[in-house]
């Protein structure tokens, strides 16, 4: 019993940095969110330049990498196949708390960039090239993106997919300023959003997924 109990402080422990770092990047998010909508929903010095930047930047190819993009991180396919798809697949892998993270923090992570795009309001840039809905900041493609490498870097702590989220997360950015759908700083707050999220639910969830991983080891 002893042996649990240490345990159990060990995983509190562990999850007290990630509750606390996620938070922080939330609040950086909104506090951010805070400065565009008190400077009037402008663009930063930055965001202009960038803006200028991806607007002579025309190639078919960024075009069409930009678009798939913009399909994979937004609409039915980033709302409903991705997290149920995931879910199901971690189910199937009789990892039923792994999948109720993946869910969770997602939704989590959409809810938050929701109620940022209605809290400040922000323009979309003028030359935008694709449909989108109200509200520039924060990114929700770049929030959903980040979320997404976040959990696989709390479920597989590795190298490889540290650098194949970090990959996708600028990319999906990038993708993001080139359709001319956001501001630079858009996508530097989706991220926080994103990354805050899974953080949060990873540190409050760490003990039930813990154990369900030491039991999965057991059985091999």
């Amino acid at each position: 019993m002893r042996a649990n109990g240490a345990t159990t402080d060990t995983a509190r422990l562990r999850a007290v940095p990630l509750i606390v770092w996620g938070l922080v990047l939330v609040v950086l998010a909104t506090g951010l969110g805070a400065w565009v909508y008190l400077r009037g929903s402008g663009p930063f010095v930055v965001d202009a330049w960038w803006e200028g930047v991806m607007s002579q930047a025309s190639a078919p190819f960024l075009s069409g990498l930009s678009l798939a993009m913009n399909f994979l991180g937004g609409g039915w396919f980033a709302v409903f196949v991705v997290p149920i798809g995931g879910t199901i697949v971690f189910l199937i892998l009789r990892r039923p708390w792994t999948a109720t993270y993946f869910l969770v923090a997602q939704a989590v992570s959409a809810g938050l960039v929701q109620v940022l795009k209605s809290t400040f309001g922000r323009a979309r840039p003028e030359g935008i090239l694709i449909v989108s809905d109200f509200g520039s900041f924060p990114s929700g493609h770049a929030a959903g993106a980040a979320t997404l490498a976040t959990i696989f870097v709390v479920l597989f702590p590795r190298t490889v997919v540290v650098l194949i989220g970090a990959a996708w997360v600028l990319l999906m950015s990038f993708s993001r300023t080139y359709l001319l759908a956001h501001w630079l700083s858009d996508t530097l707050g989706g991220v926080l959003v994103g990354v805050g999220a899974a953080l949060v639910l990873a540190g409050a969830m760490s003990r039930p997924l813990g154990r369900e991983l030491e039991s999965l080891r057991a059985t091999r």
